[in-house]
């Protein structure tokens, strides 16, 4: 079995209008949601399919740089083919190569779990994330709503100040009761540019969130800084949770080894792959720490990360992400259709849980519609307006580094 094609197809759902998400320091707006799928054909006719890092620069690099080093290979050499690259490039290889991993167990007529590890369970744990900087009663309506939906813990992004997001924590634990899990995604914090919270003014918001037990607080501070990180957790009022900024493996064993945080986040399939995930999740078991995954895009990602998760006991990796979208009326962040059919048949999901398909490879058949539907539209797909000092950020789709280049575009408001 040989390789003839390995392609990359960027996408894109355009929302009517702009989201504005205004938050305590500026305001948020985004224009779109993006993703990728990777494709990797072979001459037998069996093709393997992965989820990708959303960005133009990952399709150049698969297109320029992968695609000729992949071209004649056998795909069930992936575990040993020896590609050298910069750090960038091998990761986006490492998405790739979930598509050759899911190839080979379709040749093998095996789920893709049984080819990294062998599955020790058959489901894993899910959280609904969802809510973006919205007031304080929305996010304890939206917290009923997901709990609603049979999912045990509830994500959301508080950035209304520290009083206004202590009292949403209060809300939300008040709306939904003692026993649903409530994780907050403080991303936001630091990029407020001047109003930024300080270290002092998080650790005190710890200590009084500590009444609502949250099951983590996640990215309170600047995800390198690992020094305020160790402080923090020291305190022991709240589990903290960082990781999905880490630009390299180096940056997860400081995390690990030193306990900057209780559960380490990562999302195998922009970080790193399958492989770096396994050692990620090593040091976690070793360090006596919990992993949860980051995956935020759509269900074909959370359904690549479910097969390498099931691999490792549930008192390892804990918890998968599952974003929420209000997609067909569900309660959820925003509409975004092509992240559930990218996949032809719906994730089984059973009292909170994943459970993992065990046909061959994913399990789950891709629909390749989805490529002609939602064509790409070049451009960041979200924008930061910092008030003070006065700036404005562009995002793509890449979760491993703070703010990824883009090209200048003008967002909308400066248009206006």
């Amino acid at each position: 079995m040989k390789i003839t094609e390995v392609e990359s197809f960027l996408m894109s759902f355009p929302f009517p209008e702009p989201i504005r998400l205004p938050f305590w320091g500026g305001e948020r707006t985004i224009l779109k949601r993006d993703a990728m799928l990777i494709r990797v054909r072979a001459d037998n006719g069996l093709v393997g399919y992965a989820p990708g890092p959303a960005h133009a620069r990952a399709a150049r690099e698969i297109h320029d740089i992968i695609r000729p080093f992949l071209l004649g290979q056998d795909p069930r050499d992936w575990a040993t083919l020896n590609f050298v690259a910069d750090r960038e490039t091998t990761k986006t290889y490492r998405a790739v190569e979930i598509a050759l991993i899911d190839l080979a167990a379709r040749f093998a007529g095996c789920p893709l779990s049984e080819l990294i590890g062998g599955r020790q369970r058959d489901r894993i744990k899910l959280y609904g994330s969802a809510g973006m900087y919205m007031a304080p009663e929305r996010f304890a309506e939206e917290a009923a709503a997901i709990a609603g939906l049979g999912f045990t813990a509830y994500k959301m992004r508080p950035a209304l100040g520290p009083e206004e997001d202590l009292r949403t924590v209060a809300l939300m634990r008040a709306a939904v009761g003692p026993d649903m899990g409530l994780m907050i995604d403080a991303h936001s914090w630091w990029r407020m540019g001047d109003r930024n919270y300080s270290y002092a003014t998080v650790a005190e918001l710890t200590r009084e969130m500590r009444a609502f037990h949250p099951t983590w607080l996640e990215e309170p501070l600047p995800p390198d800084d690992h020094d305020s990180y160790r402080q923090l957790c020291a305190i022991g009022a709240v589990p903290i949770a960082s990781g999905e900024h880490e630009p390299d493996e180096a940056g997860f064993s400081d995390l690990i080894t030193t306990k900057a945080a209780n559960y380490i986040q990562m999302d195998v399939c922009c970080q790193g792959g399958f492989a770096m995930g396994r050692r990620v999740f090593a040091g976690v078991q070793a360090a006596g720490l919990r992993f949860a995954f980051h995956s935020w895009g759509t269900g074909l990602e959370v359904l690549a990360a479910a097969h390498l998760g099931i691999c490792w006991p549930a008192n390892v990796v804990e918890w998968l992400e599952h974003p929420c979208y209000a997609n067909d009326g569900r309660p959820g962040m925003y509409p975004f259709p092509l992240a559930d059919e990218i996949l032809r048949e719906p994730l089984a999901i059973e009292n909170g849980d994943l459970i993992v398909p065990k046909g061959p490879g994913l399990g789950i058949e891709i629909d390749e519609r989805v490529i002609a539907k939602y064509p790409f539209i070049p451009g960041p797909w979200s924008f930061f307006r910092i008030d003070s000092p006065a700036e404005t950020v562009a995002v793509t789709g890449d979760h491993s580094v703070k703010w990824v280049a883009a090209d200048p575009v003008v967002p909308p408001e400066a248009k206006e």
